[in-house]
């Protein structure tokens, strides 16, 4: 200070700056002092330790400030300049670093105009490291829980997770390590996301952090999958335990926090698919926040990935043969109409392969289905084998096989190509199969239609091969046939078709003038078997009393314009019934409907069934619209508008066949429906079929997880009842529990017992 010109205001301030302060150290405050001229500064003592550098008298602020970063010092700076002295009271929030104790943040708050004289600037240091760090993590929980809800891909959701904890908290480089199994059926952990900073030198760390797998107790992030504990790394360089010495001894990496992926299910199941971990070039441990938040991060991230993983199994179970892994008939029909629909502009030709085997029953009967497994898997397995990756290969049901072929890129006319690889399939076939010691040999018939030659839709298409193959199997089998056009006997059976569907038309429509059509209800019950919604089921009675299957007279409806009439009239006589119901004591029951395509997307649904409900006397949320996942495939574009639209009213929306769609599962997660029908193709099969339990199980837990009603359709046994029962919370409808009935038969067998009301004495 020799030489220096102090202000006796400032040479009075510095006198008493460096005594002990008994109400700063109680306010936890510190006190400062800046003259605006010379830019000289005094600090109080506690202000100095709140800086980690000596009380007293400093030429400027950058050398009282030395611990500062150096971002927040040159905001302060340029702050306090053009800070009029007149001014009023003004904050500044800065961070001041130590390697020893790591980050704090302080706010700087100039004192209001009675403190300033003589061009003396005064102000208090706050430290508000504990309030940052709680907007922090406020902050990043709910960004963190943005970006996952919904996502589709886990890869970009972990990649900007890593980035916000690394950003908000203070971290130079973090990673994912996620749990994979390699062909052997080994466990291996490997670097599949990271995050840096663009102006980090972390280039070689990252490098070896890629190229690295780790088995589980492989290493310290080995050890933390393994243990499912948190682990501090104090030095990365000495760490016995840290494999990526040399690398992080590069990059002057210093500490780190390595934590499990983790979280455990309401059944008690951990679900552990990955770990963690954040680097530093400071000490962390003292100051650091990540061990606030790793738990509800790891348990965010880890309940994505079982969602995603639940989301393909159910995928590849709705859409994969179980027996054979080729593509089941539901899918194949689905890929064959979406071609279809794809070629339908350019008429791009493509081939249907259809192939019956021969002499397969009795394969069965001489050696049981146990060998006409092995039969049908090996001949599956060389079906795959004949097409490239573009093509796909199904399996229609029992002994039935297709192939969906497209042209290749060669010279060779289209039709050629498909006779080169029908006949490969008939060779395919013929080869004998060993199956103890026995060879069993069987042969095939093909039938061949090309697109749009033999039909543009996948029915007629379909139509064209089985005609084709059939003609195969009454002249001897063992051939292939392609669909002819001229064929008298195809074109009299379409004629026919078309004739019986023209009649039953008009028959519909007379039905409905001549109250023909009549509904019957199928009650949904809870696991206390108590009645909580009823399905409206459409009927059609012909004048001389034969009914007539809805699977037969609804397409036909839908075909034409009747189904928007027929839709009308039962919506309005439910909800008429409904009413019926409530006043029955049958208390906030609700009332199934399904939908037709053309009903959901017309714009004056929500209005139209507004009014419906208001005529009929009940609450929009006693109403449940039942779509099916064909119809979101068909125009998801016109139809989930509509559904919003609907929902904001308050009627329920659910989603009909559950796992039959083609394109649900990438749509689900922004549907806003209230509850999701299994179909019943996967409750057939319960208990014993393993694929439909597992079907089923992941269904219900995804439902859970979107907090969706699951209802179980089509429940026919009690077995099947039993396996349902275990998850508690699944709705039940099936004829195990009801068959449909009457409004009258309903409330006769099922009227609730009327509650006792007080009498007073």
């Amino acid at each position: 200070m020799s030489g220096r010109h102090i202000t006796p205001e400032l040479s009075e301030i510095l006198a008493n700056s460096c005594r002990y302060d008994p109400i700063e150290s109680a306010a936890s405050f510190g006190r400062w002092w800046l003259d605006a001229k010379s830019g000289e500064l005094v600090l109080s003592q506690h202000a100095a330790d709140l800086l980690w550098v000596s009380a007293g008298w400093y030429a400027n602020l950058e050398s009282g400030f030395n611990q500062a970063v150096l971002d927040d010092l040159s905001t302060l700076t340029k702050s306090l300049k053009t800070l009029p002295v007149s001014s009023r009271q003004t904050e500044c929030d800065i961070r001041v670093i130590s390697e020893i104790h790591g980050m704090r943040w302080l706010r700087m708050v100039i004192l209001p105009e009675a403190t300033f004289h003589s061009g003396l600037i005064a102000g208090v240091l706050l430290d508000i490291t504990a309030s940052k760090h709680a907007a922090m993590r406020e902050r990043l929980s709910f960004e963190s829980t943005r970006l996952f809800v919904g996502t589709d891909t886990l890869g970009s959701a972990v990649t900007k997770l890593i980035q916000l904890v690394c950003e908000n908290l203070g971290w130079e480089w973090g990673a994912y390590w996620a749990l994979e199994t390699d062909k052997q059926g080994e466990q291996k952990l490997s670097c599949r996301h990271y995050w840096h900073g663009a102006q980090d030198a972390l280039g070689s760390f990252t490098q070896e952090s890629l190229s690295m797998h780790m088995t589980p107790g492989d290493g310290l992030v080995g050890q933390v999958w393994q243990r499912g504990e948190a682990r501090w790394v104090e030095d990365m360089q000495s760490d016995h335990e840290f494999l990526r010495n040399n690398s992080a001894s590069q990059c002057k990496l210093r500490s780190g926090y390595v934590f499990p992926v983790a979280y455990v299910t309401d059944e008690g199941e951990c679900h552990s698919p990955g770990v963690l971990e954040f680097y530093s070039r400071l000490s962390r441990q003292r100051e650091a926040q990540l061990p606030t938040v790793s738990a509800s991060i790891g348990a965010l991230i880890a309940q994505t990935a079982q969602r995603l993983e639940q989301q393909e199994t159910i995928r590849q179970l709705a859409q994969i043969d179980g027996l054979t892994e080729l593509a089941n008939r539901s899918h194949f029909y689905r890929m064959l109409e979406k071609t279809c629909l794809d070629n339908a502009t350019n008429k791009t030709p493509f081939g249907l392969i259809f192939i019956d085997l021969d002499r397969f029953k009795p394969v069965n009967d001489a050696f049981g289905h146990e060998a006409g497994n092995v039969v049908l898997k090996d001949f599956a397995q060389r079906l795959q084998s004949l097409v490239s990756g573009r093509d796909l290969v199904g399996r229609l049901g029992g002994d039935e096989f297709a192939i969906l072929l497209h042209p290749d890129t060669s010279s060779t006319p289209f039709v050629e190509q498909l006779d080169v690889l029908a006949k490969q399939v008939l060779d395919a076939a013929q080869v004998p199969v060993l199956f103890n010691r026995h060879e069993v040999a069987i042969s095939a018939s093909i039938g061949i239609s090309i697109f749009p030659e033999n039909g543009m839709s996948s029915p007629d298409l379909l139509r064209s091969a089985d005609t084709a193959m059939y003609r195969i199997k009454k002249t001897g089998r063992n051939a292939l046939s392609f669909f002819s056009t001229s064929t008298t006997q195809t074109l009299a059976m379409q004629q026919s078709d078309l004739a019986q569907r023209l009649t039953m038309e008009v028959e519909l429509y007379q039905a409905m003038t001549n109250q023909g059509l009549f509904l019957e209800y199928q009650p949904i019950f809870d696991g206390n078997r108590r009645i909580v919604a009823v399905e409206a089921l459409l009927r059609w009675r012909r004048l001389n009393g034969e009914m007539v299957r809805p699977d037969i007279f609804i397409p036909i409806a839908e075909q034409s314009h009747l189904i928007v009439q027929i839709g009308s009239w039962v919506v309005k006589q439910a909800c008429h019934d409904l009413a019926l119901l409530h006043k029955a004591g049958f208390r906030d029951l609700k009332m199934h409907v399904n939908m037709a395509p053309s009903e959901f997307t017309s714009n004056t649904l929500p209005e139209e069934l507004s009014a419906v409900v208001v005529q009929s006397g009940i609450a929009s949320h006693h109403l449940c619209l039942e779509l099916t996942e064909s119809m979101l495939m068909q125009q998801p574009d016109r139809v989930i508008p509509i559904m919003h639209s609907l929902r904001q009213l308050g009627f329920g929306i659910s989603l009909d066949d559950f796992g039959m769609g083609y394109s649900s599962l990438s749509r689900l997660k922004n549907l806003p429906i209230s509850s999701m029908k299994i179909d019943r193709s996967f409750i057939s099969g319960l208990p014993d079929q393993a694929e439909d339990r597992a079907i089923v199980r992941t269904i219900i837990e995804l439902g859970r997880n979107l907090r969706l009603n699951i209802i179980a359709e089509g429940v026919e046994t009690d077995s099947q009842l039993a396996f349902l029962r275990q998850f508690g919370d699944t709705l039940i409808q099936g004829f195990v529990m009801c068959h449909p009935q009457p409004l009258n038969e309903l409330i006769r067998l099922h009227q609730p017992v009327p509650r006792p009301v007080d009498v007073p004495a």
